[in-house]
Parts: C-alpha cells; sequence; structure tokens
C-alpha cells in the first residue's frame, strides 16, 4: 500500500466516524427526558367544575359521555343515565394523576410506549369537554406499566406479566409532558355499559304472581296472604302439588334485579317483545309490576321491559288521642316515607320507558313453567319394593 492510498483510507475512516458520531448525536438529541416535573399535576389549572362532557377513544370505537342539566347521559346508549359515581371517581383520578418517572422520549420511542393516536396506534383518547362540546385538554394513554411476575422493568414499561400499577400519557398532544403515573386507568374503555347507571327497579314485598307464557299450558299464578307465608298455586289442579321449595324463590322476585347493558331502538319482532313472556306482580304495599320478557339473545341474555304502578297514600290519619308532640312526629316520618316513595316511583317510571339486557339468572324464576314448580313425583312416591329394601340382608321380613 503506497502513501497515496493510506491518505484516502484515513480521510475515509475519518469521514465515516464523523457521519457515526453525527447520528449518535442526532439520535441523542432525540431523546430527552420529559419536562414534567416528578410529583406534579399533569392537569393543572384544569377546572373540573367547568367540565360538561368526556369522550373516550379507541380504534375505532368511541364514547361519548354528556352533561344535559345536572344529569349526564351517555350518547351511545341514545342518552341513557350515566353513573354519576364512576364519572366523579374517573375525573378525580385524572386530577390527581402526578409524574411518578422522567421518561427518556423522542418521536421514535412513542410506539414503543404505546403513544400513538387511535387513528393510528394503540393509544386511548381522552379528551374532557368544556360547555361549547370542544376539547379542553386531552391525555393520550399508552401502555400500562405493571409489577409482578419476575420482569418489573422488563422492555419498556415493564410489561413481562404481573398487575398494572401505573401507565404512560401524554397530555395534549404534547410530547414534552409524557409522563409515567402509578395510576393504570384501567376503566379508561370506550365500553358504553360500564358508565350506565345501573340503579334499576326493585320489587319488595311481593304477595301475587301471575306469570303468562306464549303457550298457555306453562303460565301459572301464585298469591300468599303476607310476606311472610307459603305460596299457593291459583286453581290448582286435584293432582298438582305444589314444591315449597320452588315456589319459595318468589318471596325474593326481583328484590335486587341487575341488568347488563341498554338496547337501543329495540325492534320488538326481533326481540320476541311482540309476544312476550309477561309477569304481573303485587306487593304488599301496593305496588304492581308488570314485566315483559322476550326471547333469549347472544351470552344467554334476554330483553326485558317494564312498568311500575302504585297508588301512594299522600295523607295521614292521625289518631283520635295523638298528642301534639306525636303528631308533629309522626307527620314528619311519614313525610319523609312519602318522599322516598315518590322518588323510587318517579325513578322507575322514568327507567320504564327503556329495554334492557337481563342475565338469565336474574329473571331464571320467571322463565319457570308450571309443572317446573310441582314436587317431582318420583321422588315423591315410595318404592315399589320398600320392605324388601328396609329388611336388612340375610335374615327374614318380619312384617311378614
Amino acid at each position: 500500500m503506497n502513501t497515496k492510498q493510506l491518505a484516502i483510507l484515513v480521510a475515509v475512516g475519518i469521514a465515516l466516524g464523523g457521519a457515526g458520531l453525527y447520528v449518535r448525536n442526532q439520535q441523542s438529541a432525540g431523546y430527552r427526558q420529559s419536562s414534567s416535573q416528578l410529583g406534579g399535576a399533569l392537569l393543572s389549572g384544569f377546572d373540573a367544575s367547568a367540565l360538561a362532557g368526556m369522550r373516550i377513544t379507541q380504534g375505532t370505537n368511541q364514547l361519548n359521555i354528556l352533561k344535559s342539566g345536572n344529569d349526564w347521559t351517555v350518547k351511545e346508549r341514545g342518552g341513557y343515565p350515566a353513573n354519576f359515581g364512576s364519572i366523579q371517581e374517573f375525573v378525580r383520578k385524572l386530577v390527581d394523576l402526578k409524574a411518578t418517572q422522567p421518561v427518556q422520549v423522542g418521536p421514535s420511542r412513542l410506539p414503543v410506549l404505546e403513544l400513538v393516536a387511535p387513528d393510528k396506534g394503540p393509544g386511548v383518547l381522552v379528551e374532557l369537554l368544556g360547555a361549547d362540546g370542544k376539547t379542553s385538554r386531552s391525555l393520550l394513554l399508552g401502555k400500562k406499566h405493571t409489577k409482578g411476575g419476575g420482569q418489573e422493568d422488563a422492555g419498556m414499561g415493564g410489561m413481562g406479566g404481573g398487575w398494572p400499577i401505573g401507565r404512560y400519557v401524554m397530555v395534549d398532544n404534547k410530547i414534552e409532558t409524557v409522563a409515567l403515573v402509578n395510576e393504570p386507568l384501567a376503566n379508561a374503555e370506550p365500553k358504553p355499559d360500564q358508565w350506565l347507571e345501573k340503579e334499576w327497579f326493585k320489587v319488595e314485598q311481593p304477595i301475587s304472581v301471575t306469570v303468562s307464557h306464549p303457550d298457555a299450558t306453562n303460565s301459572f299464578s301464585l298469591t300468599r296472604t303476607n310476606e311472610f307465608s307459603e305460596w299457593t298455586l291459583v286453581g290448582a289442579k286435584p293432582e298438582e302439588k305444589v314444591d315449597a321449595a320452588k315456589s319459595g324463590v318468589f318471596s325474593s322476585l326481583l328484590s335486587s334485579p341487575s341488568f347488563d347493558d341498554v338496547i337501543v331502538d329495540p325492534q320488538a319482532g326481533a326481540l320476541g317483545l311482540d309476544n312476550p313472556l309477561q309477569a304481573k306482580i303485587r306487593t304488599a304495599n301496593g305496588w304492581t309490576y308488570t314485566v315483559k320478557v322476550g326471547k333469549a339473545q347472544e351470552g344467554d341474555r334476554y330483553p326485558v321491559q317494564f312498568v311500575t304502578e302504585a297508588q301512594l297514600l299522600t295523607q295521614r290519619n292521625p289518631a283520635k288521642d295523638e298528642k301534639k308532640e306525636e303528631t308533629e312526629k309522626f307527620n314528619k316520618e311519614f313525610a319523609e316515607r312519602l318522599k322516598k316513595q315518590q322518588d323510587k316511583l318517579s325513578g322507575e317510571q322514568a327507567r320504564g320507558r327503556w329495554t334492557y339486557l337481563v342475565s338469565k339468572w336474574t329473571i331464571d324464576s320467571l322463565l319457570k313453567k308450571r309443572s317446573e314448580l310441582m314436587v317431582d313425583p318420583k321422588k315423591d312416591a315410595a318404592p315399589d319394593n320398600a320392605d324388601a329394601i328396609s329388611a336388612p340382608v340375610g335374615f327374614p321380613n318380619l312384617g311378614q
């Protein structure tokens, strides 16, 4: 190798080294620690009292929870009431979010943290809306940080297994606000059914239940004199004997029912509500419930509609020998009970405008057929060879 060739090689080496140093410097410049201060509130300055709505987007799914007057509603469920407690708790978590760990971040690292907008990647976008319907603040939720499984620091964010203890977030789409927070925000999902107000209706002290099946032979009517007595079958045939254990479940019929979801724009024919099973329930305190059940849907769930009726006593008749202080006390107690009953009635009648998707377990008693309430004749009847069975093996039957 002559001097000229050596000079060329040295020059090439210097150039390559410079290029490598330039690339490394450029890469280092792209990864800088975010400006979010440890312990600092990510939504500093946000006025939660001015919140008028929330929008959660993940992929092509979107959830809109909007304030209407003093109420909160779920747009994707036709404006059905939202659970204010869930909203309040979620917003409180957002307001309390604080950075717990410095994050080296740059544009090329955002996909690793899953901080990519829903239309382009796996991020979950939470938008807080003002009275004008526009976004006042936003948070992009990325990868969850987990603990446990022996790989707390596996990869980026400790996704080696275990349970979530935090999450990477970016505020207002500004890369310098990326932070790791100690709240996974697991319920930040565009699932309308999880945000519905699940307070429904409640049957108390039923004393009469009439269930009418589309097939009349399966219909039945049960009644009892008070909330403590046993049920009797109305119009029972001589051969029909009701099993007290089977009829006893009607004592707590729909005492704390729940529903899974609300059906928007229900089609009666498709849901079987054009020819439903129908139950009429009367209670000891004068309330009447009419419940309609359609045909089973996917997941062994049923469409259900209900109507609540009640004639409330609005005035109290004081006793003749009632003292003044007693009258004041009893009037106050009566007014308080009446207010609770009025609130219950108005609330249930308002919710009665909707069609619900309900698990089979919730309405299982209403789905029973008349024959399923009877004592099993096979279990009730004694075997023909009872004497032979009772006699010890090897001994004569002393009854003969």
